[in-house]
């Protein structure tokens, strides 16, 4: 393959020049905006936001800097997890005229942890067009650097804030068989990457993602087992905002403790073949490895 490419021949397509286009369609656009650095907003994001007829905001005060600094001056109005549903109507009414509505939060995109889903799901019930303008987004950004092999990822969001819900709901993912990714806040943020410590394996790779693309971003990776004593040797570490990512679950050898218990019981009621058929039903472990494993406990 050359190093380089004649590009003096190409013709423009839509999807190269897509950045240019003519926002004239009425529709709600839902836009992703910076994490942190401003850089990383998209020339298609800025285009429709320049000729947006008015911009849903998760807070107006926070949202009007980043439009002034590139010249944006559509009018806003409040859209936010208080007020999204009375928010969603107003939104509905100015699609119904005709209007150009782009939708922003305060980073990242919308609808992920972030207030937008509803009126996005209410736009789509009312049938207006809704057209993503994807850009940054804090978990891809992680899971970008986090050198993870996990062939798929679960994103869980925020974990709860008390313990005990915390430690219960990091159990329920414990064998999911994919990278796990949270977020969480600081004031939270040693107690939940502790919970997770206890609950899950300590050889699993926990990824800490703090302050992504902003002035003191900082990306670790470290064994989950020590991250508590990483977050102890810098007090600054618990500062900013947080994106978690731990390695999934490893694999079994062998059956798990329930389906073992499952077949054994069964075994003590019904031949081999039929305990480990029904095992399986029961387990959804895969029948052959029950029925093997059947067969050792009946040589036993």
């Amino acid at each position: 393959m050359p190093d380089t490419m004649d590009i003096s021949n190409m013709s423009a397509s839509p999807v190269q020049d897509s950045y240019s286009e003519h926002f004239t369609a009425p529709a709600l656009y839902v836009v992703a905006t910076p994490l942190g650095n401003l850089g990383d907003i998209t020339l298609r994001a800025l285009a429709c936001l320049r000729a947006a007829d008015v911009i849903a905001c998760e807070d107006t005060r926070h949202s009007r800097p980043l439009l002034d600094h590139f010249g944006i001056k559509a009018p806003c109005f409040a859209l936010h997890e208080h007020n999204e549903n009375e928010a969603s109507a107003k939104l509905l009414a100015l699609l119904a005229e005709g209007k150009k509505v782009a939708m922003i939060t305060d980073a990242g995109t919308p609808g992920i942890s972030d207030p937008g889903a509803r009126a996005v799901a209410a736009a789509h019930g009312a049938g207006h067009r809704v057209v993503p303008m994807p850009g940054a987004s804090a978990v891809v950004a992680l899971l970008s650097v986090a050198g993870l092999m996990d062939a798929r990822f679960l994103f869980a969001g925020f974990l709860p804030p008390k313990s005990a819900a915390r430690r219960t709901a990091i159990e329920a993912l414990r064998g999911v068989p994919a990278t796990l990714v949270f977020y969480e806040a600081p004031h939270r943020i040693v107690e939940a990457v502790a919970d997770l410590a206890a609950v899950l394996e300590a050889e699993r790779v926990l990824v800490v993602g703090r302050e992504l693309t902003k002035r003191f971003e900082e990306v670790a990776r470290l064994p989950l087992g020590e991250a508590a004593a990483w977050f102890k040797a810098d007090a600054n570490r618990e500062r900013g905002e947080f994106v978690l990512a731990v390695s999934a679950a490893p694999e079994q050898q062998g059956l798990d403790v329930d389906s073992e218990r499952v077949l054994r019981a069964l075994l003590g009621e019904l031949p081999t073949k039929q305990a480990a058929k029904l095992a399986a039903e029961i387990t959804g472990q895969s029948k052959n490895d029950l029925y093997a494993r059947a067969l050792e406990l009946k040589d036993e």
